[in-house]
């Protein structure tokens, strides 16, 4: 079976008033996808090339991109291996100085270092994903470790993405999971992103809220299928992740794909309560799902009961802050990715005329039950103890991560209302 997307409609006027912009050139989702990769290369007249992988996706894709190419490839130690000033620094070394074009032989990690060097180098690069593991491939940023912080960097988009069948569906199955769960964890980010709109007025397209939903429909309608070894519902997975990607890109960021459930991700890769688990990204970001659809329907039901207060606005939980981001040089940063304080921007007359459109865009959310077993019928992770943390710290790991990123999230509106019973434990 082979996928192609048409691209095109894409880049057409939108109702949102914005023009959406799409740097991908092409997208092929095929059997023997990566034998096309030649073909791009002289269409996009590149002749100097590096592949960049690890060892695991050396040997799923990177040896034979670099056989097709005749160039030499660039192999990092998976071991522990993250996005950060160290992998950036390792695939610099290896990488010739006249590349003109680079090759991301891998999944999420792999694409964000590639993508970092891409935009540093100012060149492009072709994405060749080994499992349909996050729907970050055609991102036009790179979410990075930076100096202890989770930091989204400007990047680029790869020109051309050529996901073979061959390839991602043989990936450990792990992986796929893993996939899954990122693309649920949409049912939150489309949430927060709707909520954000209703109390601030901030920017909203809702032609790229439905492509998230259509994503989301794509894969709870394959999960089975995928679970099974279907090729063509791993394709289907692969569409929904590149759609989801395709999402971001028109935005301009991450926002549509990525909300509370994203920055329990990021504060467990911080390292802030622990040393980051040994756990993917999507594993954490459906902990993080179930987490945040609990809060939030429990909030949903405080609220339609007017069991709540609006509380004062009063800044930034500098003691907290100050006691979990140590030392001082973790702090201070943290402070500054939260200036100006987003709640700043919500007033209380906003807030009490949106309660009833909020509550309804909460109850859009499916229950967490049915969240779930989703994830479990994907064979995904679901709780803090499967990614070697306490369930006691759920609380603690909630109150933290709106401070992740300087972004307004229900989550992070909670900070807002005193509820009967308390939301939070003290």
């Amino acid at each position: 079976m082979t996928m192609q997307f048409d691209l095109q409609p894409l880049r057409q006027p939108c109702a949102c008033g914005r023009q959406h912009n799409i740097f991908v050139q092409d997208i092929r989702i095929e059997p023997g996808a990566l034998n096309r990769l030649p073909e791009y290369l002289k269409k996009y007249a590149c002749s100097r090339p590096a592949v960049l992988c690890d060892e695991n996706t050396f040997r799923a894709a990177g040896q034979k991109a670099a056989r097709l190419l005749g160039c030499g490839t660039v192999r990092l130690n998976p071991e522990n291996l993250h996005a950060n000033e160290a992998a950036v620094a390792a695939a610099e070394q290896g990488i010739r100085p006249d590349a003109d074009i680079l090759i991301a032989a891998g999944s999420g990690t792999v694409h964000d270092i590639t993508r970092f060097i891409a935009n540093r180098r100012k060149i492009s690069f072709v994405s060749v994903p080994t499992a349909a593991s996050v729907d970050g491939f055609v991102s036009t940023v790179a979410a990075m470790t930076w100096g202890g912080f989770k930091i989204t960097f400007p990047a680029v988009s790869p020109v051309c993405v050529l996901a073979d069948t061959d390839i991602f569906s043989r990936a450990p199955y792990r992986l796929t999971a893993s996939g899954i769960s990122d693309l649920l964890g949409k049912y939150t980010a489309v949430a927060d992103w709707r909520i954000a709109h209703l109390v601030t007025g901030e920017y909203l397209c809702e032609r790229v809220c439905s492509m998230e939903l259509d994503a989301l429909k794509t894969v709870r309608e394959n999960i089975g299928n995928i679970r099974s070894g279907d090729a063509a519902a791993y394709e289907q997975l692969m569409y929904a992740l590149l759609l989801s990607g395709l999402a971001m890109q028109m935005v301009g960021n991450s926002r549509p794909a990525s909300g509370a459930e994203h920055h329990i991700s990021h504060l467990l890769e911080m390292g802030v309560l622990s040393a980051p688990p040994d756990a993917y990204h999507g594993e954490k970001v459906g902990v993080g799902l179930l987490l945040t659809a609990d809060i939030y329907h429990r909030a949903a039901e405080r609220l339609r009961r007017g069991r709540f207060r609006l509380k004062p606005y009063r800044g930034l939980e500098t003691d907290l802050l100050r006691e979990a981001f140590r030392p001082e040089g973790r702090f201070s940063g943290i402070l500054k990715e939260n200036s100006p304080d987003p709640l700043s921007a919500v007033s209380d007359e906003m807030l009490e005329k949106g309660i009833p459109d909020i509550i309804g865009v909460l109850d859009g959310i499916p229950s967490v039950r049915k969240l779930s077993d989703r994830i479990a019928s994907a064979g995904g992770v679901r709780t803090l103890p499967e990614i070697g943390l306490p369930n006691e710290w759920a609380d603690r790991i909630l109150r933290l991560a709106p401070y992740v990123r300087n972004r307004l999230t229900f989550l992070r509106l909670l900070k807002r209302f005193d509820t009967d019973p308390p939301l939070f434990r003290a």
